[in-house]
């Protein structure tokens, strides 16, 4: 299984969004942590099954949610660059890299 790496905006997309969640319902916020958690074990399983969506940047969609996992691999990790809605503008997440 392949190393993941949170950077340090995407743990913060993750944070901000367990938070917006938990105000809208006590649970919800948890829920979505846990379509975070099940999205990053499958990416970790098979890295190469989502789309490239910007240079070598791919998207794993959230079950549930309007979000995505962006992540880019490098040998035998895997760095998690952005958990963005789908609404947002993706120049936000883009001009991370």
């Amino acid at each position: 299984m392949t190393r993941v790496v949170l950077e340090p905006e995407a743990e913060r997309d993750i944070t901000d969004a367990y938070d917006w969640y938990e105000e809208q319902r006590s649970g919800l916020g948890e829920r979505f942590l846990a379509s975070v958690a099940e999205s990053l074990e499958q990416i970790a399983h098979a890295p190469k099954a989502n789309p490239i969506v910007e240079r070598n940047v791919r998207r794993k969609l959230l079950r549930t949610f309007p979000y995505s996992v962006l992540y880019r691999d490098s040998d035998d990790t895997l760095f998690v660059v952005a958990c963005f809605h789908g609404k947002r503008d993706p120049a936000v997440w883009r001009r991370r890299l």
